[in-house]
């Protein structure tokens, strides 16, 4: 995904001079250009724009950061941090994009899935030489 790129049907939007505290869930994508607090779920794409503020557990499809976001991030697809982006906190992603110029301050751990299935399968192999 670039920053050009039209996100499809974009089922909701916070714009720069909102400010919201609470838990968003939406199954197409959704921007954020103001400040929001809390939690935000979904199966599909979070984009934060340029005046985007936010300070969240974020548990989505995809994101993409022009904005501020502190807190936890955890995607099933991407995570892209363009250069006008500032991330603090966790990442857990199988893909992370960060463009130069793009500020991340935290932990990243990639494959999660992947990393859970090889632990899984080790324990099965001790267990059966026990």
């Amino acid at each position: 995904m670039t920053k050009n790129e039209v996100f499809g049907k974009v089922s909701g939007f916070i714009d720069k001079d909102t400010e919201i505290t609470g838990e968003i869930k939406f199954n197409d994508s959704f921007r954020i250009d103001g400040t929001f607090k809390g939690k935000i779920l979904s199966g599909n794409t979070l984009i934060i724009g340029e005046n985007g503020n936010v300070e969240a557990d974020i548990e989505v499809r995809s994101v993409s950061i022009n904005g501020r976001v502190k807190g936890s991030i955890n995607t099933k697809d991407r995570v892209e941090i363009f250069s006008k982006g500032r991330v603090t906190g966790k990442i857990i992603a199988p893909k992370l994009i960060i463009e130069e110029g793009a500020f991340f301050q935290g932990t990243c751990q990639m494959e999660l899935k992947a990393l859970e299935e090889k632990n899984q399968n080790d324990l099965s192999e001790e267990k059966s030489f026990s």
